[in-house]
């Protein structure tokens, strides 16, 4: 005859296998995002330099686009017993590998949060749903500051306590302006910048201070994010 177990007792080792999958969860990762001419052997030599140094591979994602020809990955592994101290394996990966196969890279680590700047203007709604997020912990991220060029969502930073300033443009004082955002930006140690509903563009000038790490919110994409 099949035992029935009580409720009870899936209840508990759902618990107990949420805090073992907690436990062994670890922060002390890298992440490689790579981008270079599509050509065979990238994959092999990424995971080869990881492999060899004694790291543990956690998560791997590549992809080609064949009309550019070009190549795209981003892998993470596990730090714990890599022997490349982490100061230096920018320096190493660049010297085994991006070089000698053209790849640009950038390498992050899992528990250093990166600090992102919010831009709105007088629309809420995507910056509520950001905040809410962040307050959930759904993001491993900082949000130090939020930048505007109208003071009227002041009071969801205030409610938020993450400070606010607002930076009006207009044609005539465009480029002085975005010279203090700008220096904000540098103030608060910004590594990139979500565009919640700025209505603005911004000059080419301020992209070439922040290239690739600029992320455009369009209304259109709202469901996904």
């Amino acid at each position: 005859m099949k035992k029935v177990y009580p409720k009870q007792y899936f209840v508990k080792f759902a618990r107990l296998y949420l805090i073992a999958k907690k436990m062994t969860t670890t922060d002390n990762t890298a992440v490689l995002l790579i981008h270079c001419p599509d050509r065979p052997g990238l994959l092999a030599s990424v995971t080869e330099f990881i492999n060899v140094n004694k790291g543990n591979i956690l998560y791997l994602d590549q992809w080609v686009n064949k009309e550019e020809n070009l190549f795209f990955m981003r892998v993470e592994w596990d730090l714990a017993h890599f022997e490349i101290p982490r100061e230096k394996i920018n320096e190493y990966f660049t010297t085994l590998i991006a070089n000698r196969l053209e790849m640009k890279f950038s390498l992050h680590f899992k528990d250093v949060k990166p600090r992102m700047a919010i831009f709105v203007s007088k629309m809420s709604h995507c910056l509520y749903d950001m905040l809410a997020r962040y307050a959930a912990g759904e993001w491993n991220v900082e949000i130090p500051l939020i930048v505007s060029n109208h003071p009227d969502l002041k009071p969801i930073a205030e409610r938020f306590d993450i400070e606010f300033t607002c930076v009006p443009i207009t044609k005539e004082n465009k480029a002085e302006q975005e010279t203090v955002e700008l220096a904000l930006l540098k103030q608060y140690n910004i590594d990139f910048i979500v565009l919640a509903r700025y209505m603005q563009v911004l000059s080419d000038n301020f992209i070439q201070h922040y290239p690739n790490a600029i992320i455009n919110i369009h209304h259109s994409f709202l469901p996904a994010f």
